[in-house]
């Protein structure tokens, strides 16, 4: 690792997980903007410090590690710069810009980050991707928006459109960098493979810091992991087409698969675990109830805001999120009892009950279109008996909240994903899988070596369906003998 300069010449931060931490004078004022410190006050766990009290720690701290993370890969593939280099603002060259750039990226790659993180966000991306105007004679229609309602849109519309004091955008290009190169690495779309790659892969800078982190302050040892050892034996690879590529030395494979079995069981047992994702599907599911009924900033008033630098959406955190779900409860803003119920369930940690049913079950099945649909299948049958169940015999005091998520909980991606898209020449540009170098330099899928678990644990998926429901749903169901 390269010497550093005497702390007193630059200005550092101390993190709990790496200690000090030197910035440079330009990541130093982008630090200290108020679109960065707005991070200061967005949990990195949403809500799951209602189940594990030392989770209280913030995005901010986060990006500050995943920048330190970056900085530490680029050194150990030889893509760093000189310290002089990289602290020196007239050093533009090539190497020294995309040193600069990758550590910009992994700073600012949360800052569109919504209340509680990806809880809140999720009512936004269900809330649907169109915006109210006011036509010419006084009446309102839906139109599309141009970006959906996602943490990576809302912080490159961030990067890119705010050009005055205080902005990011102004802030970047006053020290000469281009923002839309800066966004394309924040979304994995720069021309650059092993910089999309650093920042958005199965083993990337963000991975490498927020398990760590979210173990140590969870105190939960799930996700924990050889990081030194990995970072020791990343080396670089000529991908073709002009591509740089990086992995892991042979010697390392192992501590890369115990690195992806620990997140699958962190995302298994800590995220997805239904005693500590109720609160943040409840959160959710409060947030879309406010959407609805406008109570809440719509996704196009905060890109007005950001353009226009208005102030309020400095306070979108969330403090925003709790202080609206205390006026809306005490002013009594939505006559609906629902949302009203929800409310107070959330504010004052009253969980709601968990629908236990054989439909339900966590499950590990095989990677395929056919099983993920049948289990999809067996579970919103399931939810369409117990709707009918309350339908038919409840009072209106009956409810349920249904988490089928999207995204499924995965190793890394099998060889017959990736074969779909790509012909064997070109597998080793693939942005995403874990590449395994040889002594001789041949790169080799993780997934294809023999001696890899992952040749077999890739074929699986983690299937977590989650139905919650009122004391009310809970008991009519035992009635009927649904649930017991």
């Amino acid at each position: 690792m390269m010497k550093l300069r005497p702390r007193a010449k630059h200005a550092v931060i101390f993190d709990v997980m790496y200690g000090f931490i030197p910035i440079t004078p330009w990541e130093e004022e982008i630090i200290n903007s108020p679109f960065f410190q707005r991070l200061r006050w967005i949990k990195q766990l949403g809500f799951a410090n209602y189940i594990f009290p030392g989770a209280e720690h913030n995005r901010f701290a986060h990006v500050i590690g995943v920048m330190h993370s970056m900085d530490q890969m680029l050194r150990t593939l030889d893509l760093a710069v000189s310290e002089e280099e990289l602290f020196d603002p007239r050093a533009r060259s090539p190497e020294a810009m995309l040193h600069k750039s990758l550590r910009i990226a992994a700073l600012l790659h949360d800052l569109g980050t919504f209340p509680f993180s990806h809880a809140i966000e999720y009512a936004y991306m269900r809330q649907g991707n169109v915006r109210e105007v006011r036509k010419a004679s006084g009446g309102k229609t839906k139109t599309p928006k141009e970006l959906a309602n996602t943490h990576e849109h809302l912080g490159a519309f961030i990067i890119k459109n705010t050009r005055y004091k205080g902005g990011i955008t102004a802030i970047l290009e006053d020290h000469g960098f281009d923002v839309n190169q800066i966004s394309k690495i924040i979304k994995g779309e720069s021309p650059w493979l092993i910089a999309n790659q650093l920042m958005h892969s199965d083993l990337d800078a963000d991975r490498m810091d927020y398990l760590l982190r979210d173990a140590h302050y969870t105190g939960i040892k799930y996700g924990q992991f050889d990081r030194e050892y990995i970072m020791a034996n990343l080396t670089a690879f000529d991908a073709g087409d002009g591509q740089l590529s990086f992995g892991v030395r042979e010697n390392a494979a192992h501590a890369v698969e115990d690195f992806l079995i620990a997140r699958f069981s962190w995302y298994s047992q800590v995220i997805k675990n239904p005693a500590s994702a109720k609160f943040d599907i409840l959160s959710s599911h409060v947030a879309k109830s406010y959407l609805e009924r406008d109570l809440m900033y719509q996704f196009h008033d905060l890109l007005t805001m950001i353009e226009e630098r208005d102030e309020r959406f400095f306070w979108w955190n969330d403090l925003y999120f709790m202080n609206r779900m205390q006026e809306v409860r005490f002013k009594n803003l939505t006559k609906d009892k629902h949302p009203q119920e929800l409310t107070e369930m959330l504010m004052y940690r009253k969980p709601p009950k968990t629908i236990r049913h054989p439909a339900f079950n966590h499950r590990i099945i095989r990677d395929t279109p056919e099983e993920k649909a049948q289990n999809v299948k067996r579970t919103l049958d399931a939810v369409t008996e117990i709707e009918h169940i309350l339908k038919k015999h409840g009072t209106g005091r009956e409810w349920i909240l249904v988490d089928l998520p999207e995204k499924d909980v995965v190793f890394t991606k099998g060889m017959r994903a990736l074969a779909k898209k790509k012909t064997a020449a070109k597998l080793y540009q693939e942005r995403d899988p874990v590449k395994v170098v040889d002594r001789y330099g041949k790169p080799q899928l993780l997934v294809e070596r023999e001696n890899s678990l992952m040749k077999f644990l890739s074929s699986y998926i983690n299937f977590v369906p989650s139905v919650y429901g009122s004391e009310a749903a809970l008991e009519l169901l035992r009635k009927k003998k649904f649930v017991r």
